[in-house]
């Protein structure tokens, strides 16, 4: 009773009910019937047609996939894109060198001359969805088998992509959701005249490194700035200098207003993959056999090249975007096993597979579609954990292991081609063409007895850790010849090899020989692995698949019939999504409390002059002593990050932080470590989003930098959004403890 007085009391005085966060990944097709009236209620201003629209500007405009997999927007009327600085470390490595070393000094261009040309690099942003669930499905029927259905549904994906595109310019891509269940189209429009802008120093894009990676409290300012430029009538366009700046349908305006706990935010950005809806024997495998496998193999990895790196400044700048790479998801995998274990992810999905089970089991229908469904997605799983552990060495240790291994596979089509009883000289010129462009890009970013290393570590972890039986006969035949020191078999592939400098790959296509390419050591080693994978285990991961493709389509299908009154969202893939929620802090654990904002003094606090994760430049220092914030600080207070509780994950790094008003207010880039296992099951009290304040890297851009060119082209606000009258007749009341 006492505790019901007090839940009324809380309504009658107005207070705002807690904000929870809102689970799911929301396509922006569906906000305004999905979404749109609990946005409204947590802050929003906007309407749903403002946030995503075909027919006018609109916040989905402002927003682009940036490269291959992050998220980036537009922040000024001449095409200026911010993004993560690790988003966009590969590039700035791109342009470093020992005498430019842009990694560490950080790079600012002064004008638009100044700004550097990124080849490969793309902007993508979407133009429309639509759902095509009803063509693509038209003609599937439940007696197909998984490939009759997948060749049907290839057909008619392929053909509305092709209608869509027409005599356009516009990339067109059709997508399964819900396992299978639906379908739905994305337009695209992609510029591929981006270019480098500015970064600051990795001393401050990347401070804390490794060890501060997925954790909070976080004083990282991560991000970059590139540009997007087109041809003189606003068409993309290859890189020419008569390329002008981006004139955008729409740039987020920039709050500098700061941020409170519990204010509306709004992400919208490209999530690259979750698995919500993995059953019970997926989460199993992850802990027992994928994830410590990818683990242990990369902490090798790391190992080798760190060494190295710490040896000559050169090398520590060629393999610095490599060792990020694969460092970010080595802690990754660490992250989510703890998280599975902790969270017992294994135990709840156990629990709902028997709610499902006895739904399905109480009417004769429904046995009949779903019956199989878990059945299918058991053995599915008892094949492939049979295998993972050998996938996983063929994906880690060859594939991403030794580059020399997967360099070597670009000469197979030359060999295949030279073979042939009549050469086709012009085949063969076009692909010896192919291979010379790629000599300079290869070995620019290369340092021989570091890769020498890993293959030699690899092929030994391979042959220690692979069951015997699902081992290539050739790294058993190495292995007895050399004794099983597979280091001295590295070593003789590289003394042998012509696939090892740049001048022995040209002059070896200068004159190639199919007998040269089938004699080099490198090129044998990735055939026999490669082959016996995908001749040996590969189809029966497929078979497996197969199972697996059906029992899932099943089983979502099903849940979603089982629960009427959810509101389902589909797992991310690479497109564009919602997700919204409020500036939150958090309990991580018993007695622990995480403020949700981080500042300055933190970076103060945390320097460690030896260690180079934690330098922190003069500049910085100075500015730090002076309280010199400008505009951008709350008194002698410069903040840095804040918490949200947004649901994200990889691929929306970049991704903008956006108020009730469509003003950019962060910029996110990380999850924390108690919620790693978000990505198979979301955690509301735990998981949490780390943005960098806008005001930091303005401030950083500004104050430290100097770059007021940049600062002027943006749009400013200083006031913060106007909030909503409280609807309390609406408001759920607030549960509060009373003592007994």
């Amino acid at each position: 009773m006492k505790t019901r007085v007090l839940s009324l009391l809380v309504l009658l005085i107005g207070l705002q009910p807690i904000a929870k966060s809102d689970e799911g990944m929301w396509l922006p097709l569906f906000v305004e019937r999905l979404n749109y009236v609990d946005m409204q209620k947590m802050g929003l201003q906007l309407t749903a047609e403002e946030i995503y629209s075909i027919n006018n500007s609109s916040l989905k405009d402002a927003i682009a996939i940036f490269g291959r997999g992050c998220t980036s927007e537009l922040i000024s009327d001449q095409g200026l894109l911010l993004t993560n600085h690790h988003c966009g470390y590969g590039r700035i490595q791109a342009h470093s060198s020992v005498e430019h070393d842009y990694l560490s000094n950080g790079f600012w261009a002064e004008s638009f001359e100044d700004e550097l040309p990124n080849p490969g690099l793309k902007a993508t942003f979407l133009e429309r969805i639509e759902d095509v669930t009803e063509k693509v499905l038209a003609d599937v029927n439940d007696e197909m088998t998984e490939d009759e259905r997948y060749e049907k549904i290839k057909a008619v994906t392929d053909e509305i992509e092709k209608e869509t595109k027409g005599e356009t310019h516009y990339k067109c891509s059709v997508r399964s959701f819900f396992e299978g269940n639906e379908y739905y189209l994305f337009v695209y429009e992609v510029f591929t005249d981006v270019r480098f802008v500015g970064a600051p120093p990795s001393s401050i894009g990347k401070f804390g490194a490794d060890t501060d990676n997925w954790m909070w409290p976080r004083h990282t300012g991560d991000f970059s700035l590139f540009r997007v430029y087109t041809d003189k009538d606003g068409n993309p366009a290859e890189y020419t200098e008569e390329n002008i700046p981006m004139k955008p349908k729409h740039h987020l305006p920039i709050s500098i207003a700061g941020v409170e706990k519990g204010n509306f935010s709004m992400i919208l950005g490209y999530p690259g993959g979750t698995e919500r809806y993995m059953t019970s024997f997926g989460v199993k495998m992850a802990i027992d056999i994928h994830n410590m496998t990818v683990v242990d193999i990369r902490d090798k990895k790391l190992e080798i090249m760190m060494g190295d790196m710490q040896t000559d400044p050169a090398i520590r700048i060629k393999y610095a975007s490599k060792y990020s790479r694969t460092a970010n998801y080595w802690k990754y995998y660490i992250g989510q096993t703890k998280g599975l274990k902790r969270l017992k992810v294994y135990d709840k999905k156990v629990t709902l597979e028997e709610e499902f089970t006895k739904w399905v089991n109480a009417d004769d229908s429904r046995k009949q579609k779903y019956g199989e469904a878990l059945n299918n997605i058991a053995e599915g799983y008892k094949t492939l954990s049979k295998y993972e552990l050998t996938s996983v060495y063929q994906s880690e240790a060859i594939k991403r292991g030794s580059e020399i291994i997967g360099y070597a596979a670009d000469f197979s089509n030359l060999k295949k081609e030279l073979m042939e009883k009549e050469v086709n000289q012009e085949n063969v010129d076009n692909i010896i063409s192919t291979l010379r462009s790629k000599v300079d890009g290869y070995f620019k970013d290369y340092n021989l007895p570091t890769d020498q290393k890993l293959l030699g570590a690899m092929l030994k972890m391979y042959y220690e850790n692979v069951p015997e039986d699902q081992q290539p006969p050739y790294l058993k035949t190495i292995a007895s010849k050399y004794k099983n020191d597979l280091d001295a078999y590295a070593q003789k592939v590289f003394e042998t090899s012509f696939m090892t400098i740049p001048e022995k790959v040209n002059e070896f296509l200068d004159n190639p020989s199919s007998k040269k390419i089938e004699k080099d050591l490198a090129y044998k080693t990735s055939k026999e692995f490669n082959n016996f994978y995908y001749v040996q285990i590969y189809p029966k991961i497929v078979e497996a698949y197969d199972l697996l493709n059906k029992g899932n389509r099943l089983f979502v299908d099903g849940l979603r019939e089982m629960q009427p009154d959810k509101k389902f969202y589909p797992d991310a893939n690479f497109t564009m999504r919602l997700t919204y929620g409020t500036v939150q802090d958090y309990y991580p654990e018993d007695a622990v409390h995480f403020n949700y904002f981080t500042t300055l003094k933190g970076v103060m606090e945390k320097e460690d002059p030896n260690n180079w994760e934690f330098v922190v430049p003069d500049k910085l220092k100075e500015l730090y002593q002076n309280k010199d914030y400008g505009r951008y600080g709350e008194g002698d207070i410069m903040k840095l990050c804040f918490l949200t509780n947004h649901d994200i994950t990889g691929g929306n790094s970049g991704s903008g932080v956006i108020n009730g008003n469509g003003e950019l207010i962060g910029l996110a880039f990380d999850g924390n470590w108690e919620a790693m296992s978000g990505d198979i099951a979301f955690e509301p009290e735990l998981q949490r989003t780390i943005n960098v304040d806008i005001r930091y890297v303005l401030f950083i851009i500004d104050k430290f930098a100097g770059a007021q060119r940049l600062i002027d082209e943006m749009t400013i606000v200083t006031s913060k959004p106007t909030p909503k009258k409280e609807m309390i007749e609406t408001a759920e009341p607030v549960p509060v403890e009373a003592e007994n």
